[in-house]
């Protein structure tokens, strides 16, 4: 099928080149919520960031960080445990006061990446700096209880026989009772605990045992405060809401901060700035946006979301798919040095809807359906092979088996992948 379809709302417009004579270009910005996310979490991550569309290769001015703004760096770090490589090459510098989630699959580096940090392992090659002291070289390492560095851990740590205050002290030891009790009022005010310093960890909620490790975290004023899994003991519901509550706090206190996550909407909806992590490596580095809106890889697609890869080949300006001809300029960075290439384009359940195929014109079969709350996810097999998922309002029922057409709506440019 052939039929030429222009429902993308936004496309990329030239603006510049640069001094190799590259051209460059400015998306518009998306104003539609992701399906694969929770429509809240898509709203609140298009709030903080602002998107951007580059060409292929080109670096994102927005990645460029100083060194008179970094805070933690690591420079070339791996870590291998006999044979087996967990972490090769992490170059990463954060900057003052940001929150940077460090997000992935089981086993993909993350968690030895963030211990490295701590000071719980020592990088096999590479060096690792806090503010202007490096902490961390395969030939010497700063003891732990020596950095700067407070650790909140997944089942928070608190010590039971400790109250609440003591707790939050605890790392204080060095300060005057004056002082100690200050710190300890002003974090119990912070973490909207003031009433609660009396009690003890028995006596606490979920989401208020982790207030408690988090301002115990904070008291010392470290420079740089990790977080390991910090919601994974929490129900969904407690979930979320810690997840605003802790992202408050954080920025409250001025606090730079490293998060590890396997939780794609957690990451996208606290962080300042995202790292991908795939096989102990960088896939891609940027604001939640950018990274969701524009993969640099197809792991990294395929991580971030729902996702669905429909082939397509660049022709003339336009490319053709299972689901109908576009103008190629609907694609992220497209340059026609890239046409008669095959190339996989990057769909998302909310950049395509189905309708009753008309007149025996139909793209495919729907062969399931997930409810989710407000919408409907349609999964339809294509005619050309190929499966892509549709977003519906709840009001918009399709019966399984049912012939439909599909129609490109994205307002967004697309990623898309040579072949």
């Amino acid at each position: 099928m052939s039929h030429q379809r222009s429902s993308v709302r936004g496309t990329a417009e030239p603006t510049d080149t640069d001094g190799d004579g590259a051209s460059t270009s400015t998306a518009r910005p998306s104003s539609g919520s992701r399906a694969a996310l929770d429509p809240e979490t898509a709203a609140d991550t298009r709030s903080r960031t602002t998107s951007r569309s580059d060409p292929i290769g080109s670096a994102d001015p927005d990645e460029v960080v100083t060194a008179s703004e970094t805070v933690l760096a690591l420079d070339g770090v791996h870590k291998r445990f006999g044979s087996e490589s967990a972490v090769s090459g992490v170059d990463l510098a954060v900057r003052d006061g940001e929150l940077l989630t460090l997000l992935g699959p089981s086993g993909c580096g993350k968690t030895t990446t963030l211990r490295m940090i701590a000071g719980l392992e020592t990088p096999s090659e590479g060096r690792i700096a806090i503010g202007d002291e490096c902490v961390a070289e395969p030939d010497q390492s700063t003891a732990p209880e020596d950095r700067d560095v407070g650790i909140v851990f997944q089942n928070f740590a608190l010590f039971p026989h400790l109250t609440v205050r003591e707790n939050i002290a605890f790392g204080l030891s060095d300060r005057s009772d004056a002082e100690i009790e200050a710190r300890v009022d002003e974090l119990l005010d912070l973490v909207n605990m003031p009433d609660h310093g009396k009690k003890t960890p028995d006596q606490l909620s979920g989401g208020q045992k982790q207030r408690v490790a988090l301002a115990r975290s904070l008291a010392p004023k470290p420079d740089v405060l990790l977080l390991d899994e910090p919601f994974s003991n929490l129900d969904v519901r407690l979930r979320v809401e810690m997840r605003e509550e802790v992202r408050r706090i954080l920025k409250a206190a001025g606090v730079t901060a490293v998060s590890v996550t396997h939780d794609q909407e957690e990451a996208l909806s606290i962080s300042d700035r995202i790292a991908v992590m795939h096989d102990g490596q960088l896939e891609q580095i940027g604001s939640p946006e950018s990274v969701f809106e524009q993969p640099e890889s197809k792991f990294v697609a395929s991580f971030l979301g729902r996702a669905a890869f429909l082939k397509g080949h660049l022709r003339e300006g336009s490319v053709e798919t299972g689901i109908g001809r576009f103008n190629a300029a609907t694609l992220e960075g497209y340059d026609t040095v890239y046409d008669s290439a095959p190339v996989d384009v990057l769909v998302r359940p909310d950049d395509l809807r189905a309708s009753p195929a008309a007149d025996g014109v139909a793209d495919g079969t729907v062969v399931s359906r997930q409810y989710v709350g407000p919408s409907f996810i349609y999964r339809v097999e294509l005619d050309s092979g190929e499966s892509v998922h549709c977003l519906h309002n709840h009001s918009e029922e399709f019966d399984l088996d049912e012939q439909v057409s599909v129609d490109l709506v994205a307002d967004h440019p697309l990623a898309w992948y040579p072949r």
